[in-house]
């Protein structure tokens, strides 16, 4: 399902980052006293009273500057505009109304989108002080206090409000798989290849301005949709906007899909670039599939793909759990076995284990191993239970979280891997204190 996505727009030092930050519960976004910290987009998956939606946090506009700094966060900005279902515009109630602040809200206006004004720094309420900004003809003014989390709840309740409607007939058995990949890594061939087959019908789905391209099929009678994205450069090569939006559109797709296929040049060597995709894969919890593609063009002996394979493990050490194949989008090379592969990953990554069995699995791991000590107090392993699936999440009660060193967690995870395997998808470990409750 894809999620509306809210920007957030304002004029330097109003106070954006600060609501951002206190909206999605940590602190992601810099938030300074000083103009042009918030350079480029951020953004983050969300929930709010049920409702779900992607929220952006924008650098500040100064709309008439011609400073390379400006012009490039004000780019930014209005790709982040242009792909928003509602906008909101931040000013400051203490500073009170400015022209800037009639520039921005003249350039939001043209967009025409749901617009909600928010008031920001009015840490006592004072309602007085958002009458002047009634003059941008925006609407009702909501005063709030980022910093003291003052009136936030209002002004979501209102973002809300304006969040286009989800059709409540999406079919939830359909399973999502995003191709993704550098530009030129032969994504879409694959695409077509994979969709040319016998036993795969095929039809089309009308795209939005924000999607990538959507494809509805059927394999095995099962239900798939898959997502051609642009090819993602380096931040540092992206020099049009309309491409910045592309890669925005590929990044939202992968957290939209239940499974990634990572198409991979297999004729050049792999780059920092492939690396840092499959980091962003690994990063947002979802499973997948690396193809390592134009494997025709490979001069091979017996050990060739074994040369491959010790590349990507050293390479890809934080995702040690990948799966891959070596295919060719040209010739259809082991094309076949990808939908395989996706079915089996995906079912790794739904796969549940009992209470019973982990914990049993867990002690022993313990007993084996002991738990790290800090000043005379040692690790308690109390209770661990599988949270959730779709990345398989596992909370781990314990007597002090304080206690848990990064390696004793990696080993619990290699534990639970060497057990239940969870081939082709991250895991998540949890650990909470014995009197917490269980839950984010």
């Amino acid at each position: 399902m894809i999620k509306p996505l809210v920007a957030i727009v304002g004029r330097p030092n109003v106070g954006k980052s600060t609501f951002f930050n206190k909206v999605i519960g940590r602190r992601v976004s810099i938030v300074e006293d000083k103009p042009g910290v918030t350079r480029d987009r951020l953004y983050y998956d969300t929930e709010w009273c049920g409702f779900n939606f992607t929220i952006i946090d924008t650098g500040g506009l100064e709309i008439k500057s011609d400073d390379e700094m400006w012009m490039h966060i004000r780019e930014q900005a209005e790709i982040a505009v242009d792909v928003a279902d509602v906008i909101v515009m931040f000013v400051d109630g203490r500073q009170g109304l400015i022209s800037d602040d009639m520039d921005i809200a003249n350039f939001l206006r043209r967009s025409k989108k749901p617009i909600v004004l928010a008031v920001n720094k009015l840490d006592s309420n004072e309602v007085e002080k958002t009458f002047d900004f009634y003059e941008l003809g925006l609407g009702v003014p909501y005063a709030l206090s980022s910093e003291q989390g003052k009136g936030i709840g209002d002004l979501l309740d209102v973002i809300c409000e304006n969040l286009p409607k989800i059709s409540d007939d999406v079919d939830s058995d359909v399973i999502n798989i995003a191709v993704v990949g550098r530009p030129n890594a032969g994504k879409s061939s694959m695409v077509n290849k994979m969709l040319g087959y016998d036993r795969v019908i095929v039809s089309a789905i009308a795209g939005t301005t924000r999607d990538a391209i959507d494809t509805a099929f059927t394999y095995q009678e099962g239900k798939y949709n898959i997502i051609d994205t642009a090819g993602m450069r380096r931040k540092s090569r992206i020099d049009e906007s309309v491409e910045s939006y592309s890669v925005m559109r590929s990044l939202a797709a992968v957290r939209r899909c239940d499974i990634c296929l990572i198409v991979v040049d297999a004729s050049e060597p792999l780059s920092e670039q492939d690396v840092r995709i499959c980091g962003y894969v690994h990063e947002q919890g979802k499973p997948s599939v690396i193809l390592m593609n134009k494997w025709d063009t490979i001069e091979k002996d017996t050990h060739t793909i074994n040369k491959f394979e010790m590349i990507l493990q050293e390479d890809l050490k934080f995702m040690d759990y990948f799966v891959s194949i070596y295919v060719s989008a040209k010739t259809g090379q082991r094309v076949r076995n990808i939908m395989s592969e996706v079915i089996a990953v995906h079912d790794e990554a739904s796969k549940r284990v009992t209470t019973g069995v982990l914990n049993d699995v867990i002690q022993d791991a313990v007993t084996l191993v002991e738990p790290p000590a800090h000043n005379g107090k040692r690790l308690k392993v109390l209770f661990a239970t599988q949270h959730s699936a779709n990345p398989p999440t596992f909370i781990f009660f314990v007597n002090d979280v304080e206690i848990i060193h990064f390696s004793y967690k990696r080993y619990l995870e290699n534990v639970i891997r060497k057990t239940f395997e969870f081939r082709g998808t991250p895991i998540r470990l949890i650990f909470r204190n014995k009197n917490e409750k269980e839950g984010y």
